[in-house]
């Protein structure tokens, strides 16, 4: 009589074989060209792109360039296009995609090589644009620094400041393809965030000098690209729409 124990699902269960395209490009090395390199990977239970790429670079070829920092959907370094959709690498499961799988870096940004983009210069050099920290002067505002902030108010800045700065919304955006100063859903995002802030003293017809135009809140189509690959699930279209009115009476207000 035997005693062999049945198999249990996850021992019959397929191992699927996936097929990952990257479009590999050093821009770097006058030689290289753009191409789609197929790289095959054993899908393992809970896989995410994260984990497929570094088998792939760890497997098979070293040389493959991707980002990445936190692996917990935090740092924003991961964001590529998979199957023409931005998004992280380490929050994407293989297990909701096709056996095959296209990778590319995200538009917009600067390539470094392969699927690796500088998206921290762009994000520094619009911040810098905009000046976005909190502009206080006086000793009486340095001291307001410290002050008690309502639980509510802290709430909706807080919800505001959980972009991560990937470059998804940028990557999805139509204006930013045309634009290249335009600031962005992540621009406004943060313009709206110091709005709230009471420490911060700039009033609307200061931030209308800074994002009064067409490379600012006016330049956006209302698409929805953006919102629709954030990552975190910000609410940008709504802030982007309540900045232009707000800008819209600022320009009133000014005469302009």
């Amino acid at each position: 009589m035997s005693t062999r124990m049945p198999a249990s699902p996850a021992d019959t269960a397929v191992v699927r074989r996936l097929k990952i395209h990257v479009l590999r490009y050093n821009p770097q090395d006058p030689a290289s060209k753009p191409h789609l390199e197929l790289f095959e990977v054993d899908e393992a239970p809970s896989m995410t792109l994260f984990v497929a790429l570094n088998d792939i670079r760890d497997r098979q070829d070293p040389s493959l360039q991707f980002d990445f920092v936190c692996r917990a959907g935090i740092c924003g370094s991961c964001a590529m296009l998979i199957n023409g959709r931005p998004g992280l690498a380490c929050r994407t499961l293989t297990s909701v995609l096709g056996e095959r799988i296209t990778l590319a870096p995200l538009p917009f940004f600067e390539l470094i090589g392969d699927l690796s983009v500088n998206t921290g210069k762009w994000m520094r050099g619009m911040s810098e644009r905009l000046e976005a920290w909190i502009h206080s002067s006086s000793e009486m505002d340095l001291r307001r620094l410290e002050e008690r902030m309502e639980p509510e108010l802290a709430e909706q800045i807080y919800e505001l400041e959980r972009c991560i700065e990937c470059g998804c919304c940028l990557a999805a955006c139509g204006t930013a393809r045309m634009r290249q100063e335009f600031v962005g859903a992540v621009g406004l995002n943060k313009i709206a965030r110091l709005r709230l802030d009471p420490r911060d003293q700039r009033t609307d017809a200061d931030y209308y000098e800074l994002i009064g135009d067409d490379d600012g809140v006016f330049g956006c189509m209302s698409l929805l690209g953006c919102q629709d690959v954030c990552p975190k699930d910000l609410d940008l279209q709504t802030q982007i729409a309540y900045m232009r009115r707000k800008m819209l009476r600022a320009a009133v207000f000014s005469g302009r």
